[in-house]
């Protein structure tokens, strides 16, 4: 015995028709109105060598990314795997940075919001909308938003911050390769003791950022040392030229 067939109330669209239909608005809505939304993060504000580092990203709504949060709370690995399904998914991203000779010019905060703002500007597609994570916003031509917390609060600023985050640790252990006696590769650039212990042994290298105050006093007392060993220098030259008293008699 056959069952009948349930009737479909009336009215109703099949399932796969109500599907496209979804899909359609929410294309028209990502497109709409509102425009599209970007966000952006840094990495690398508080080291005391290597760029600052920006991402914006443009995330799509129709090709979801689970497990996105503040960069800072994921292991290295989920990073790593998240970086890459992010630049695989996103309707369009970029990443930026700003100089160690930038950060040293400008300050490290100025040096930030341009990392940023050539982020954004870096976008393939041109965001109607800019979510920015922290409180200060870099200057674009388009409407800005701080949110504080952003990269635990917002899915495009959490995938910036990812996309900052790993593009900045990359860069450290390419260059801890070529400085190795920093151990840029397990501190980040941070002022940890290791980093410290290493720049007083080593003094400086072109990485660091100068006018950051641990670099800064290493630097000056170097100076201060260089000039005591001039002036004892030149002060035991002055006596080796002068002759004995008895020669002058």
């Amino acid at each position: 015995m056959s069952s009948k067939p349930k009737s479909r109330p009336a009215g109703k669209a099949p399932r796969t028709q109500q599907v496209r239909q979804a899909s359609m608005q929410q294309v028209a809505l990502r497109w709409g109105a509102n425009g599209l939304v970007a966000g952006v993060d840094e990495a690398g504000r508080g080291p005391l060598a290597g760029p600052v580092v920006a991402a914006a990203v443009i995330l799509d709504d129709l090709n979801p990314i689970v497990g996105l949060a503040d960069s800072k709370k994921l292991t290295a690995l989920r990073r790593e795997r998240l970086f890459d399904e992010i630049r695989g998914k996103a309707l369009c991203f970029a990443v930026a940075q700003a100089s160690v000779e930038e950060i040293d010019s400008l300050n490290i905060l100025q040096a930030t919001l341009l990392a940023m703002r050539r982020a954004v500007l870096g976008l393939r597609l041109p965001p109607k909308l800019v979510l920015v994570d922290g409180n200060r916003l870099p200057v674009l031509p388009m409407r800005c938003e701080a949110i504080v917390k952003g990269d635990s609060l917002i899915a495009a600023i959490s995938a910036a911050s990812i996309l900052a985050k790993v593009t900045r640790d990359r860069w450290c252990d390419e260059v801890d390769l070529q400085h190795p006696a920093y151990g840029f590769a397990q501190h980040k650039g941070y002022g940890t003791a290791q980093h410290l212990s290493a720049l007083r042994a080593n003094g400086a290298s072109p990485l660091h950022r100068k006018t950051f105050a641990p670099v800064r006093e290493m630097l000056a007392g170097a100076a201060d040392d260089a000039g005591v060993k001039a002036a004892t220098d030149a002060a035991s030259l002055e006596r080796a030229d002068t002759p004995p008293v008895a020669e002058l008699l």
